[in-house]
């Protein structure tokens, strides 16, 4: 079964300068929302980061971190969590891995 992701985004920039590249952020996030890749993605409160859900393998997941303007622009660090879901509400459970 498909592995999820928790992409944990730590500012390390201004957020002034994370807001001036926040429009090419949301791009990025768009086209990863478009190709099934991520399930649900948000900014921390208080506003230190964000948060992104993600599913595929983890090369894949690394590679399109790697694409981010946030981290093209040295604006954020990343913390990828994997794990195997056993258990999901019933929007998930396509993605449910059974031990």
């Amino acid at each position: 079964m498909a592995s999820l992701f928790v992409l944990d985004l730590t500012y390390t920039a201004d957020v002034a300068e994370i807001d001036r590249h926040m429009d090419a952020h949301r791009a990025f996030l768009c086209g990863h929302y478009d190709a099934g890749r991520f399930l649900a993605s948000g900014r921390k409160e208080p506003r230190t980061g964000g948060v992104i859900l993600a599913t595929g393998d983890r090369a894949e997941i690394e590679k399109a971190i790697e694409a981010d303007p946030f981290q093209v622009h040295g604006l954020v660090t990343y913390t990828v969590t994997e794990f195997l879901p056993t258990s999901t509400g019933p929007e998930l459970a396509a993605l449910r891995h059974e031990l």
